[in-house]
């Protein structure tokens, strides 16, 4: 059987040539409803672009695609260092793509990677393993980062959310806080809902559910200002704070501290990632601290043992513990 083209993928989608290929290289010109058209055309051929067939017929491209929600920040900045370190260590190349936190375009970023790289990095928190059993593409080796849940078929490097979360209410609970507020991330992010769940539980068994006030975030500096302006209004009798991660955190405590709200004496305050920020505002941010550009380097190298393997790899995971790093914002002087 000849291999699919993009004549085979226009004409089922009924589009020109150019239209499909547009449409495959998410181009801003096409359109929503033929953007969708083609790409269910091409995956029902099961089409792979022909730089993929060059790339065979050379052995390897020497490229790895890395598909991540957010390019900007330090979180997403300090992963894309460890990637590129390790990446640069060994002579390759990177394909960089960002799919705005939306199912939709990590879908077409997805796509738009087949044929043109050796190996794929995917961190999609927001999408479940039914959708990335989906539109992983079969036979291209690849490692997911933080999803919602394994697929079942590629590695996967996981953060212990969960149980960060538990120790970072263990840890205000210690220094004295009775009543703690928590700014969550995104609802149906995995690492938001992982660590909101750690939240509730670590609550109801040290203080109490009546003890908990949780303040919807959505990971940016924004929310952390306006969740700290929620505590002034609505819940001054608040004297500890969890943010989800360290961004918030930060501009909560600026915020509260321009009402006289200050960390750690009136309100202790402990963050989540560990971004390099954190140390050097004032007071420096406690936080549940990951080695994010180790994360995104060990993911790189783990990423080309599979590639270089003749043997089938097994779809383990890999759980990352985050570790308690207390800094001025938490510690209490009478603790």
């Amino acid at each position: 059987m000849s291999a699919v083209t993009i004549r085979d993928v226009a004409r089922r989608a009924a589009v020109s040539v150019a239209s499909a290929s547009r449409a495959l290289n998410n181009h801003a010109s096409v359109t929503p409803a033929t953007r969708q058209r083609v790409i269910e055309a091409a995956r029902a051929l099961d089409y792979v672009p022909h730089l993929g067939a060059r790339s065979l017929s050379r052995g390897r491209s020497n490229t790895i695609g890395v598909v991540l929600p957010d390019l900007f920040g330090e979180f997403f900045s300090e992963i894309i260092r460890g990637i590129d370190y390790a990446a640069h260590r060994r002579g390759l190349q990177l394909l960089l793509s960002n799919m705005h936190g939306s199912a939709d375009e990590t879908e077409l970023a997805i796509r738009a990677m087949r044929g043109r790289v050796d190996g794929l990095l995917v961190m999609s928190p927001q999408v479940d393993a039914e959708f990335l059993g989906r539109n992983l593409p079969k036979g291209l080796p690849a490692i997911v980062m933080n999803a919602a849940a394994s697929d079942g078929t590629h590695p996967t490097i996981a953060i212990d959310n969960l149980a960060g979360a538990r120790e970072a209410v263990a840890h205000l609970v210690a220094q004295g806080c009775t009543r703690i507020a928590h700014i969550t991330g995104p609802e149906g992010n995995a690492d938001a809902d992982a660590r909101r769940a750690g939240f509730r539980t670590a609550m109801i068994e040290l203080l109490g559910a009546g003890a908990s006030v949780e303040i919807e975030g959505d990971f940016s500096e924004a929310s952390g200002i306006e969740a700290a302006w929620k505590i002034l209004g609505q819940n001054p009798r608040v004297d500890g704070v969890f943010a989800a991660n360290d961004m918030m955190a930060v501009a909560c405590m600026a915020t509260l501290a321009e009402d006289g709200m200050r960390a750690p004496d009136d309100v202790a305050i402990i963050g989540f990632d560990g971004v390099p920020i954190a140390q050097y505002v004032t007071p420096a941010l406690s936080t549940m601290a990951l080695n994010l550009a180790e994360l995104g380097e060990r993911a790189l190298e783990k990423l080309v043992a599979i590639t270089e393997s003749e043997e089938k790899v097994e779809a383990t995971t890999e759980m990352l513990k985050p570790e308690l790093v207390i800094r001025a914002s938490s510690r209490r002087r009478h603790a």
